[in-house]
């Protein structure tokens, strides 16, 4: 299959282009940053006027992985316009060209869309209750994708992995911060489901080859706190857990509300793949073996002329 990504440079996007490599021909959507990666990119800003049409024409793909977005909360509260132009109508645009040319699309969507103030986990059938601009503007792009393009698989997700900058994901702030003996915080009242990025793509293609569509929560299996998963991050690498801080959220100086429990239930998933999921020790195991065989030096590689 032709397989087109959007915001190819980002830890999601670039993840998961390498991960389609082996089996389907992958084109990037790109603002200049990727140099020489290995696949073909399309250099595009999708706001520009008439910029969804034309990159879809150019690019004649089967599948659309739309990862571009303002995932970046503060950033968000900072500038809601761009963040609506950003996280809701562009993907509404794209749904809607997707479903004219009968290419099938995910849209990435967020655990955010929940207030977390459920005890137990979330499933699909859960009312999405959005507590700052960012999770607003991702369950606005939800509805508009769903109603333009029933076909459509929407995917809240949580990943980590390794970026371009590597300073991306959770996982590589406490790498960073431990490899170079930084003290740091982890919250303790915050649950989520992490799942490395490499294991996101694996299964987001699965649920294109499959044929799935509608509403998925496509997170890892285990919940746990942000101060736990520095924690494993840390005995992975034989790294000092004791230089991770257990802090609350409400002691911080953030601006956009953060929900304490984002604990996500995949049984619909899995049950629909018909597989369990990745567990969450494998995605370690991957984050780890990744970084002993050079593989963010071979992502720093793709943004050199």
């Amino acid at each position: 299959m032709k397989l087109l990504i959007t915001g190819s440079s980002g830890l999601l996007g670039l993840n998961i282009a390498l991960e389609a490599l082996s089996a389907h021909e992958v084109i990037g959507v790109d603002r200049a940053k990727l140099k020489s990666p290995p696949f073909q990119t399309i250099q595009a800003d999708l706001l520009d006027d008439d910029a969804v049409d034309s990159v879809l024409d150019a690019a004649r793909p089967d599948w659309l992985i739309h990862c571009a977005a303002l995932a970046d909360l503060e950033a968000c509260e900072a500038d809601p316009g761009l963040a609506r132009r950003l996280n809701a109508e562009m993907p509404s645009a794209l749904a809607k060209a997707c479903h004219e040319r009968s290419i099938r699309m995910v849209q990435i969507s967020t655990d955010a869309v929940f207030d977390g103030m459920k005890s137990g986990s979330y499933t699909e059938d859960d009312a999405p209750v959005p507590v700052s601009i960012y999770a607003r503007t991702k369950v606005d792009a939800e509805h508009a994708v769903l109603e333009s393009n029933p076909e459509a698989i929407v995917a809240r997700v949580n990943f980590y992995g390794w970026s371009l900058s590597g300073r991306r994901s959770l996982a590589e702030f406490f790498h960073h911060n431990l490899t170079n003996n930084k003290s740091m915080s982890g919250y303790i009242d915050v649950i989520f489901c992490p799942m490395h990025a490499a294991h996101l793509g694996q299964t987001l293609l699965k649920m294109l080859a499959k044929g799935l569509h509608g509403l998925y929560h496509v997170v890892g299996t285990q919940p746990m706190s942000k101060y736990q998963f520095g924690v494993e991050i840390a005995r992975r690498f034989k790294l000092n857990d004791s230089e991770i801080s257990p802090k609350s959220i409400q002691s911080s100086s953030l601006v956009a509300r953060r929900a304490h429990n984002l604990y996500l239930s995949v049984n619909k998933l899995s049950t629909d793949l018909g597989e369990p999921l990745p567990s969450f020790s494998a995605g370690l195991d991957l984050f780890y073996a990744q970084f002993k065989e050079g593989f963010t030096q071979k992502l720093k590689s793709f943004t050199q002329a």
